[in-house]
């Protein structure tokens, strides 16, 4: 091997990854990109051509004035918004007998879906009802995540019976609570 004492390392030139286009390559390219041009010039003068006959209409091919099926519509603005999970919880609550079966569905109700903690809030009419769903809890959002995907509902809240509308008379103490929640 010889050194070289000059400091000057000629460098060999190294192949180039893609050959460089040719003649007609490159005529290839400069007449697509004089259609897309031309292309682009048309469709600017037809919008003017089509502005001045009073508004732009839409025409034998598809566009985005054109209108939509409800369905469709409405599945693109949930997606726009964000609102699936919302959505399909909504679904849910209009399933729930097929999900939880008759007999629970008659005394438990879902009454809201908490997005931001992803908690399902369930109203039942007897405490009794209410116990039990308690210990369904687990299974039914095991249930429910299946469903409608991992972690949509991390937790099920389960409330009692309202009971009764409270009423003052001569045998209420002023500040009772009443008999509690043993309605139904």
């Amino acid at each position: 091997m010889t050194e070289n004492t000059s400091g000057d390392a000629r460098k060999t030139p190294k192949p180039s990854k893609s050959p460089e286009p040719s003649g007609v390559d490159l005529a290839r390219v400069a007449l697509r990109a004089a259609k897309d041009a031309a292309r682009a010039r048309g469709d600017a003068a037809q919008q003017k051509k089509q502005a001045r006959r009073g508004g732009l209409r839409s025409g034998a091919r598809a566009d985005g004035r054109d209108p939509m099926a409800l369905g469709s519509a409405i599945n693109r603005l949930i997606t726009e918004r964000g609102w699936e999970a919302p959505a399909a919880v909504g679904g849910v609550m209009g399933r729930w007998p097929q999900i939880v079966g008759e007999d629970v569905a008659k005394h438990c109700v879902p009454e809201r879906y908490d997005e931001d903690e992803r908690v399902l809030i369930v109203r039942c009419n007897s405490t009794a009802w209410a116990t039990n769903l308690r210990l369904l809890a687990p299974t039914l959002v095991a249930r429910l995540n299946e469903d409608l995907g991992h972690g949509t509902v991390q937790l099920i809240k389960v409330q009692g019976p309202g009971g009764t509308a409270r009423r003052y008379g001569p045998l209420r103490a002023p500040g009772s609570t009443g008999p509690g929640d043993t309605y139904g």
